[in-house]
C-alpha cells in the first residue's frame, strides 16, 4: 500500500522504515528543508495546512496517518473524503485540547487529577483556593515536552504565572505527588483487533522524556492500565497506536494525557519487543492483525537531547538510533536502546549511558 504521513520528523522516519520492511511505500508532507524522514520516502515540502499539498498527498496515498498531534484537524478534514485517515481525526481533536481530553477521560471513568478551566485571573485564584498549591497551569493547546506550562508553588507566583500564560485558553491541574510515571501503549486495527504492550516506566528531565524502562512488573497496575487504554481505543473507534500517560500513586493510576500516535516512550519496542510500535501502527492502518508484542527481555531507552556524544557512537552494548538532525539545545537527536536478560544488567547499562549523556550535556552548557 501507499502510506501518506503528515510530518516527517523522527517518528515519521521510524514509521517509514517499518512500512518499508512490511512492503509498503511512504510519502511525507512537512515544511522542513531537511527532515529526518527524507531517508524513508519522498517529502512534499509544504505547510501542514496547505490544501493543495494535502490533496497531492491524498492522491499519492491509499491511507494517510500522522506522526504528531498538532496537525490542524481542519487540514485532515479537507482530505477526509479523498482518502482514509487513521487515527481518526476525532481522536486528534480531543488530544489537541487538554480540557476536552480531561472531560473525555472523566466520561470513561478513567481516574485523573482534579482540574479547572481557566479563562481569567479570577478563575485561577478560585482554582488555587479549591485545589491548593502547588498546581500546574497549562495551555489547553499546543503544549508538549514541558512547553506551555507553569508550576505555581507559592501564592507569590500567581501573578507571574498569569503574566506568562494568560491571554489564551488554560487549564489548572492539581499537583500530584506521584511515585513514578508510566505509559501504556495500545494498538487497534479497523476490524477492532487490539493489543497492549507492557507498562513502561518513564523519567523526565525538564519536561522532556529522558529514560524509559520496560516492563513494569506490577500485575495490578498493568491490569488497570490495560483496562483504561482499551476503553479509549474502543470509545474512539481508534485505528493505530495510542499512548496513555499515567501517574502511579500507591496502588492506583491517574491519567495525565494521551497521544494519538506512536510515542517516544515506546521506542524501546524497536529492539525490545517482537513487533515494534511502528510496525504495529503500520499493520493497524493497513487493517492487518497486530503483530506479537511479547518482550525480548528487559528493555530500556535513553533519549539523546541537544547533541549525540562520541561515546554513543562507540557502544559495546545497545543500539544507537541517529535521527540525522542538526544539534540544538533541547532537541531530540536520537536515542539508545538496550535489551538484557536480567533487569539489573539493563539498569547498569542505562546508568552507564545516562552518565556519558549527562556529562556531555553539562559540558556543552545550557541554551542561551
Amino acid at each position: 500500500m501507499r502510506i501518506g504521513i503528515i510530518g516527517a520528523g523522527q517518528l515519521g522516519q521510524m514509521l517509514g522504515f517499518a512500512a518499508r520492511k512490511l512492503g509498503h511505500s511512504c510519502c511525507f508532507l512537512d515544511p522542513s528543508d531537511d527532515p529526518p524522514a527524507r531517508v524513508a520516502g519522498p517529502v512534499i515540502q509544504a505547510d501542514f495546512d496547505d490544501r493543495v499539498a494535502l490533496a497531492v498527498l491524498a492522491d499519492k496515498s491509499d491511507v494517510v496517518t500522522y506522526e504528531f498531534e498538532n496537525v490542524p484537524v481542519e487540514a485532515l478534514m479537507a482530505i477526509a473524503d479523498l482518502v482514509p485517515i487513521y487515527p481518526p481525526p476525532a481522536a486528534l481533536q480531543f488530544a489537541q485540547d487538554r480540557l476536552a481530553e480531561k472531560k473525555l477521560l472523566e466520561s470513561l471513568a478513567i481516574p485523573l487529577a482534579q482540574y479547572r478551566a481557566i479563562d481569567s485571573m479570577k478563575d485561577l485564584e478560585a482554582a488555587v483556593a479549591s485545589m491548593g498549591l502547588p498546581l500546574v497551569l497549562k495551555t489547553r493547546r499546543m503544549g508538549y515536552d514541558g512547553k506551555g506550562q507553569f508550576v505555581i508553588r507559592t501564592a507569590a507566583q500567581i501573578d507571574e504565572a498569569w503574566s506568562s500564560l494568560g491571554g489564551q485558553d488554560l487549564v489548572a491541574e492539581q499537583w500530584i505527588r506521584f511515585d513514578y510515571e508510566v505509559s501504556a501503549i495500545g494498538v487497534r486495527n479497523l476490524d477492532g483487533d487490539s493489543a497492549t504492550y507492557c507498562l513502561t516506566q518513564n523519567e523526565h528531565v525538564g519536561g522532556i522524556l529522558q529514560t524509559s524502562r520496560a516492563p513494569v512488573e506490577n500485575r495490578n497496575l498493568t491490569e488497570q492500565a490495560q483496562k483504561y487504554i482499551t476503553r479509549l481505543l474502543e470509545h474512539l473507534d481508534y485505528v493505530g497506536v495510542l499512548a496513555l500517560e499515567l501517574f502511579v500513586v500507591g496502588d492506583a493510576l491517574l491519567a495525565n494525557e494521551f497521544a494519538p500516535r506512536v510515542h517516544n516512550s515506546g521506542h524501546w519496542t524497536l529492539e525490545g519487543s517482537e513487533t515494534s510500535q511502528f510496525a504495529n501502527h503500520v499493520l493497524a492502518i493497513t487493517n492487518q492483525p497486530p503483530g506479537p508484542i511479547e518482550n525480548r527481555g528487559y528493555a530500556g531507552m535513553v533519549n539523546l537531547i541537544g547533541q549525540i556524544p562520541d561515546a554513543a557512537r562507540h557502544l559495546t552494548h545497545g543500539d544507537l538510533h541517529d535521527y540525522g538532525k542538526a544539534p540544538r539545545p533541547g532537541r531530540k537527536l536520537g536515542h539508545i536502546t538496550v535489551v538484557t536478560a536480567a533487569e539489573a544488567d539493563r539498569d547498569c547499562l542505562l546508568a552507564e549511558i545516562e552518565g556519558f549523556v549527562t556529562s556531555s550535556t553539562t559540558a556543552t552548557g545550557p541554551e542561551t
